[in-house]
C-alpha cells in the first residue's frame, strides 16, 4: 500500500467529508478509483474489438456454415 497526494474539487471533498467517516475515506476513494480504472479498461477493450470488427468485415451465412463444416471434418 502506498500513500499518494492528489487534488479534489472543493465540492467533491465537501461531500466526501460530509458522507464518509474519516476512517473510511481512503477505502471509499480507493474503491471509486478501482471502479473507474475497470471502466476505462473495458472501454479500451471495446474500442479494440470495434476496430477488429471493422477490419474483419462481415461473413455471410454460407461462409459461416462452410467454415463450421470444414472444422468439423478436421476434428472427426
Amino acid at each position: 500500500m502506498h500513500k499518494v497526494n492528489f487534488t479534489l474539487d472543493d465540492d467533491v471533498r465537501e461531500e466526501l467529508v460530509r458522507l464518509v467517516p474519516s476512517r473510511m475515506r481512503s477505502r471509499v476513494v480507493n474503491e471509486a478509483l478501482r471502479k473507474e480504472l475497470l471502466r476505462r479498461r473495458r472501454q479500451l477493450a471495446t474500442d479494440r474489438l470495434m476496430r477488429l470488427r471493422d477490419a474483419a468485415g462481415t461473413l455471410r451465412a454460407r461462409e459461416i456454415l462452410d467454415a463450421v463444416r470444414k472444422d468439423r471434418k478436421r476434428g472427426g
